[in-house]
């Protein structure tokens, strides 16, 4: 399969993506078996509007992300932290673009395209520059989120009228499987295990950070959320990072490890409404969304 033969048709409702006020902070991380530490936090956004869904570069120092230019209108944009540089990737005036994510080949930035008719595609952009590629028709599903299992496999959040439910799709084949029932748009690979995690929501008591064994699609339930935050991420040790309003925590992949509060040395009035956490592949940066 051509990869520049390859096109998805995403056909995601309008208001999935409500937008609010958000910066982005850069902090430096110290990771140690008793105590994680956070220092030095940065402002990599210092923008009025919509800026989110963090996604670090898996060996460079930059951070790709969702910026509002205006009222209709979103552009990739990506931070140096080396450099200080901010530049766009995109620039499509056109369009809105959501979620990038770099493609396991490392050669695209994956993302959700919204186009002006109301029609959303999934399309991949060239990491050296930004003309767009397609990948692969995906019909009658609704995608809100996407993570990449490998080069062929997705797992998708997909939109319904009573559920999001998770989907394991193949862009080769188009074989897609619903694996789970209303469930969260955290999706996330886990560190040293041929698994994902996902968010069962499917208790109206209790959120679920959720296991999925890719080699036979068995599910296990890991840990409960905090107060139903669905936002996470996987530290490189199988420990969880999240957040709960103006605080990070983090704690062992059991339901009985202990959940401990993150050191912040500083400044930490920036911290408040906390909901996407992103980790660098060296553990040692961490990319916080903020509201106000």
């Amino acid at each position: 399969m051509k990869k520049a033969s390859y096109f998805l048709f995403l056909l995601l409702p309008f208001c999935s993506f409500a937008q609010q006020a958000n910066e982005i902070y850069l902090f430096d991380m110290v990771v140690k078996k008793d105590k994680i530490t956070l220092s030095n936090p940065q402002n990599i956004t210092n923008h009025k509007g919509y800026d989110n869904q963090p996604f670090f570069h898996p060996t460079k120092p930059i951070i790709y992300y969702t910026s509002e230019v205006d009222s209709n209108n979103t552009e990739i944009k990506y931070y140096n932290y080396k450099t200080k540089e901010t530049r766009y990737h995109t620039h499509t005036p056109q369009l809105r673009e959501y979620s990038p994510t770099v493609t396991p080949d490392g050669n695209y930035i994956s993302c959700i395209i919204q186009r002006p008719n109301g029609q959303q595609d999934l399309c991949m952009y060239h990491i050296q520059h930004a003309g767009h590629t397609a990948i692969t028709e995906i019909d009658n599903l609704k995608v809100g989120y996407h993570c990449w299992i490998d080069k062929s496999n997705l797992l998708l959040f997909i939109l319904g009228d009573s559920s999001n439910d998770l989907h394991y799709y193949n862009i080769n084949t188009k074989k897609d499987t619903i694996l789970a029932k209303k469930i969260g748009r955290a999706l996330h690979k886990i560190p040293n295990k041929n698994a994902m995690s996902f968010v069962d929501k499917s208790d109206d008591s209790a959120w679920w950070i959720t296991k999925l064994n890719l080699e036979d699609n068995s599910q296990r339930r890991i840990s409960e959320t905090l107060t139903q935050n669905e936002d996470l991420a996987w530290l490189n040790d199988g420990r969880i990072l999240a957040g709960d309003g103006n605080n990070i925590y983090y704690w062992g992949g059991a339901k009985e490890d202990p959940i401990r509060e993150v050191s912040i040395i500083g400044d930490t009035s920036m911290l408040k409404k906390i909901t996407r956490i992103a980790l660098n592949n060296k553990n040692n940066k961490v990319a916080i969304v903020v509201g106000e």
